[in-house]
């Protein structure tokens, strides 16, 4: 059992130095454009992600009442269990062999995104489309004190560097959404967001297309339905 969670421990550190890599060339080729462009920050920091300090003094890292912690647990039950429902699903064959055309059809498929979060689980990255998903819910809300919940929500669970579940996203957007806390709205992860979405586009859906996982799917959708 040791050695099993050993193994467990070191493929996710292998995950983690390869999705930190993607990000990397990422970054490097957006302020590349930027700089191109005439358009690089002045203040773009060259820190590493892994170095950000969560020492801002707004709501979101405060002590909570008990009355928040019974406000967190449903909505974690609220964000986790959607993509749940998800997973019941299966897609139709024409769905499934239409994936390898682009990431887009993957993610605008509710059965795609649902084996697609089953693929990222086994390589321990299941957080980046739980990030992606509560993001997308997030969008659609317009109440005020909502919003302002799900977002301190959604910095604890993916962004805080304390969190078990953290994303993975350069120095620059953590800049971003450390300003944008100070007044959260429904785009407050946007740029996060879009990271998040790159980084799974190109470094685990390729895999994704060239997986067991995958071609294993197509052939339980084409085998003829049993006799009854």
């Amino acid at each position: 059992m040791l050695q099993l969670n050993a193994s467990m421990g070191s493929e996710r550190v292998e995950m983690r130095k390869r999705q930190m890599q993607v990000h990397q060339e990422a970054a490097a080729s957006v302020l590349q454009a930027r700089h191109s462009m005439g358009n690089t920050p002045t203040n773009a920091s060259n820190a590493c992600c892994f170095c950000w300090c969560c020492c801002c003094s707004c709501s979101c890292l405060t002590v909570r009442s008990e009355d928040e912690t019974i406000q967190r647990s449903t909505f974690e039950h609220r964000t986790e269990g959607t993509p749940n429902c998800e997973e019941s699903l299966k897609p139709t064959l024409e769905d499934a062999r239409s994936w390898p055309m682009s990431f887009e059809r993957v993610m605008k498929s509710a059965a795609g995104r649902s084996c697609f979060r089953q693929f990222l689980r086994t390589e321990f990255s299941e957080e980046n489309m739980m990030f992606w998903l509560a993001c997308e819910d997030l969008k659609k809300e317009t109440n005020k004190t909502v919003v302002e919940e799900k977002v301190r929500q959604i910095y604890e669970d993916f962004i805080s560097i304390l969190s078990p579940k953290e994303v993975s996203l350069d120095s620059h957007v953590r800049e971003v959404i450390n300003r944008n806390m100070l007044e959260p709205t429904s785009h407050t992860f946007e740029e996060a967001q879009l990271q998040i979405y790159t980084l799974m586009q190109r470094d685990s859906y390729p895999r994704y297309m060239n997986s067991a996982a995958y071609t294993d799917l197509l052939k339980s959708l084409e085998e003829p339905p049993s006799e009854p």
